[in-house]
């Protein structure tokens, strides 16, 4: 059974900077694209980033683009977001998704997800 596991989030100003985990267990994920969401009440799920299984190509939302980093580290299944100069309007409940196929933006391409992890930023 595959089990994503989101940790790292939490209350931070902004300005400041959080590490995203998503420990993936079940199946490895070097050979399949993952990618990280956020969400906010009465709002679609949207793309944040992703980073592909074979070249470790990485894709982010305009949004976010030039201050989070996506990786991973293949030997402990394990990606990570990384969030740099944080703004109130990121505060979300972020996930982590195993693509399975489709557009890498659309959640409808990923499978498996993890339960959330809830980043709050103040002004």
């Amino acid at each position: 059974q595959v089990q994503l596991v989101e940790s790292g989030g939490g209350l931070v100003q902004a300005g400041g900077s959080l590490r995203l985990s998503c420990v993936v267990s079940g199946r490895t994920f070097s050979g399949s694209t993952m990618g990280w969401f956020r969400q906010t009440p009465g709002k679609e799920r949207e793309f944040v980033a992703a980073i592909s299984g074979s070249a470790g190509s990485t894709y982010y939302a305009d949004s976010v683009k030039g201050r989070f980093t996506i990786s991973r580290d293949v030997a402990k299944n394990t990606m990570y977001l990384q969030m740099n100069s944080l703004k109130p309007e990121d505060t979300a409940l972020y996930y982590c998704a195993n693509r399975v196929s489709g557009a890498i933006h659309n959640p409808t391409a990923y499978a498996y997800w993890g339960q959330g992890t809830q980043v709050t930023v103040s002004s």
